[in-house]
Formats: structure tokens, C-alpha cells, sequence
């Protein structure tokens, strides 16, 4: 994470009332867990009242029943299409409340209409400096094209893939003789950094996805997110 978010981007909420989290991830959860510890300990104010993967054997089922949290398995190969595996989802959704509701690795491409349906509640983390890598490999990309630095977006989810305005970036150098698992160490242990201090943006309504982009303590961000140089 750049040095200058360090004051302003403060995980710390003031918030009185504690916001309804839902994690949806379709794996280990390494991004989910670090959500779950930081709610936990109060430094984000939300309670995660529901994990939601679509996976049977995700790890991150395991997560959640470790730490006392409600887990279900929505399974996408009990469905013949997206529509109809999202409707089943938005319905659970629905009868959650959710307020915030967090991709951590959930490997479906939501339909338009889920999309709109929950549109400002849905967060996810993208590990790339957005608008570069969308979609899959990110981390051989960056290496193929020899940048100097790579690193991971938290982001609003819209329609367009990977393509919702970015809220926070954190940044990672690229060394010569990295290889993609390297580079994807080192961007993981950034990702657990600054996703818990998004949700708690948003749950605390410092986060607010407007019609022309993101907006954090009510001025828009940049393309690159908050602290993005």
C-alpha cells in the first residue's frame, strides 16, 4: 500500500451500529479470513452473518464454521444457466439484509441483473492495478510485459468485468527473478491489508458508489482509487 494512505485510510470505524457482512468465495479464503479477524476484533464494525460459497469442498466453509460463522454451499452445477444460480443467490441475499456483501475469490461471473439488483453492496478484489490485467493470470501478464510493479484493487462489481470503479490499490515491486507465485505471495499479503479496510469504508458509508464513480469522505476518486500515486 503507497505510503500516503496510512492516516486517511485508518481501519478504524466511528460508526455505532455494526453493518450485515456476507463473503461469498469459491476457495481457500485467505482474503475471507482476514475480513472475518478483522471484524472480529472490532477493528472493522460489521458482523459476517453469512459465508456463501459455491464450491462443497471450499475451504473457506471451514473458515467460517472455525470462527462461528454461518456457512452454506450454494452449488452452481445444481443449475443450468447463471440467471437461474443467481436468482437462488439474490434470495438468500435478500432474506440476509445484507448491507455490504464481499467477493473474496468468488469465481463466478455474476449476471447484469444480480449486478444492478445489489449495486453499491458489492465489493471485490482484483489482483492487478486496475484498469490493467482484467480476468485471469494476472500475475504472468505483468511479468510477460515486464512492468516494474504489480499489485491488487478493491473495486465496486458493475456489469463490466473487473471493470467497477476502484476504490484502493496496494502496489508491489517486481523483481528480476520473480516467477508468478512469487509475485502472487507478495500481492496476497497486500490484499489482506487492504481489503478489511474497504468493507469497513463501506459498512461505515465513508464508501459510497455514485452514478459517475467511487466516492470516499464525499469526493470522487480518481481512476486508480484513493492514494493512487
Amino acid at each position: 500500500m503507497t505510503n500516503s494512505t496510512s492516516k486517511s485510510a485508518s481501519i478504524n470505524s466511528t460508526v455505532g451500529t455494526r453493518s450485515r457482512v456476507v463473503i461469498l468465495a469459491s476457495g481457500n479464503g485467505s482474503n475471507a479470513q482476514a475480513i472475518i479477524d478483522a471484524c472480529q476484533s472490532n477493528k472493522v464494525s460489521a458482523d459476517i452473518i453469512k459465508v456463501i460459497s459455491n464450491i462443497p469442498s471450499a475451504y473457506v466453509l471451514t473458515r467460517a464454521a472455525n470462527a462461528g460463522i454461518d456457512a452454506l454451499c450454494i452449488d452452481h452445477k445444481r443449475y443450468p444457466n447463471r440467471e437461474s444460480f443467481d436468482l437462488v443467490l439474490a434470495k438468500e441475499l435478500d432474506s440476509l439484509q445484507a448491507d455490504v456483501i464481499v467477493l473474496a475469490g468468488f469465481m463466478r461471473i455474476l449476471s447484469e441483473g444480480f449486478v444492478n439488483q445489489f449495486t453499491g453492496k458489492l465489493l471485490n478484489i482484483h489482483p492487478s492495478l486496475l484498469p490493467k490485467y482484467p480476468g485471469l493470470n494476472t500475475h504472468q501478464r505483468a511479468l510477460d510485459a515486464n512492468d516494474e510493479e504489480h499489485g491488487t484493487s478493491v473495486h465496486f462489481v458493475t456489469p463490466e468485468l473487473d471493470g467497477g470503479p476502484v476504490i484502493l490499490q496496494a502496489k508491489v515491486p517486481i523483481f528480476e527473478s520473480d516467477s508468478a507465485d512469487d509475485l502472487a505471495q507478495r500481492v496476497q499479503s497486500q490484499e489482506h491489508e487492504i481489503y478489511p479496510i474497504v468493507v469497513n469504508w463501506l459498512c461505515s458509508k465513508r464508501a459510497i458508489l455514485k452514478s459517475d464513480g467511487a466516492y470516499l469522505d464525499g469526493k470522487k476518486l480518481p481512476e486508480c482509487g484513493y492514494a493512487s500515486e
